[in-house]
């Protein structure tokens, strides 16, 4: 067997066939924390995951924060790897140098290529990838801004021409050019961050969707559809509640709602969500309405020394470092979130042939 399957790896016309134990493109990805823990949840399903090569899809209306959320994570994977390049491909022009820069990314290492329509996008990011030579894989982080903000070609050439004709093209472009550029996204360790709009559905029960048609669902490893809620104190709005809700994921459960907070005053609570997850695994309760205490669900024993309100639990770090420490709260988030932890995708029942014996007889009755 092993004479046959080195064979294959010899007669092989594509360099990096390998036995798949060895292979350079498969397994494990380098995974590129982020300073905030549910946003590494949201990626990976941990708290010490974080961003991997491939393609992921940031959509929602205007004003929802994905283009933070994607310099967030841009500027992580450069923290990780200090020659790491940013390529950022900008279609909106509307991200200031101190939004970059709020996010620890370098400015000297960000290559900015504006962009004005789908097709210039493809010819680009493909000129690009295939340039890419093996010892720059791993050092570079792409980020659109924003693909649902492009027109087409032919779109903007009808317009020249006076044309109003509905452009058909748009979708088949956008497909076409994530259908071409994932395989190298995987294969040179790349991840590309692309912004992107939602529309609502006109069924009875309206739902969001990922604009651009179904090509970006097809190609992206992760998909997250980002919902907010304000913050209030009376009638005065304090900052956003913003809902990550995982649309497709290779790695969390789908449909799972994430929470993340920001405040006008400090920006991105850092560890903002845990508290909602903390409740529900019965590692925070509430003795009396409106305060609450720590403790180990395991044990039973109560880790904090007074009763808390949650505005001093929401984002304190020492809190939530203490109750890493101390329980197993780590385990409970990646068990609840990450695809396959609870036990095997396919049962490993043995099943007596003659079972299946009769199982074929029944269903020819």
């Amino acid at each position: 067997m092993n004479d046959l399957l080195n064979s294959i790896v010899s007669n092989s016309t594509i360099k990096m066939t390998a036995p798949i134990m060895k292979s350079k493109v498969y397994g494990k990805k380098d995974m590129a924390p982020t300073q905030v823990p549910m946003v590494n949840v949201a990626l990976s399903g941990r708290i010490d995951g974080g961003l991997t090569p491939g393609l992921l899809v940031l959509a929602g209306p205007s004003k929802h924060f994905k283009s933070a959320f994607a310099l967030l994570m841009a500027g992580a994977f450069m923290k990780r790897n200090p020659d790491a390049i940013l390529m950022f491909f900008d279609a909106e022009f509307g991200t200031p140098q101190a939004y970059f820069e709020s996010f620890g990314i370098d400015m000297e290492r960000v290559a900015h290529i504006p962009i004005t329509d789908v097709e210039q996008l493809k010819f680009e990011m493909m000129q690009q990838l295939d340039k890419i030579e093996p010892k720059h894989h791993g050092n570079i982080v792409m980020v659109i801004d924003s693909i649902g903000n492009l027109a087409s070609k032919k779109e903007v050439q009808d317009s020249l021409d006076g044309k109003s004709v509905a452009d058909m093209s748009r979708a088949k472009s956008i497909k076409s050019l994530f259908r071409m550029v994932t395989p190298h996204l995987n294969l040179k360790d790349i991840p590309l961050i692309a912004v992107n709009h939602t529309y609502q559905t006109q069924e009875m029960y309206s739902k969001a969707v990922v604009s651009g048609g179904t090509g970006i669902m097809y190609s992206a490893d992760t998909v997250w559809i980002v919902g907010r809620q304000q913050d209030k104190v009376g009638t005065e709005i304090q900052g956003y509640h913003f809902i990550i809700n995982i649309e497709k994921s290779r790695y969390v459960k789908e449909k799972s709602k994430i929470p993340i907070s920001v405040s006008w005053d400090s920006g991105i609570m850092k560890w903002s969500g845990l508290m909602e997850v903390a409740e529900k695994g019965g590692y925070l309760r509430k003795p009396k309405v409106g305060w609450y205490e720590a403790l180990d669900p395991e044990t039973g024993v109560i880790l904090s020394e007074k009763l808390m309100r949650a505005k001093e639990i929401v984002d304190n770090k020492d809190f939530w470092l203490n109750m890493f420490e101390e329980t197993n709260f780590g385990k409970y988030i990646k068990d609840s979130f990450t695809i396959g932890a609870s036990g095997a995708i396919m049962r490993d029942d043995e099943v007596s042939p003659e079972v299946i014996d009769e199982l074929i007889d029944d269903s020819e009755e």
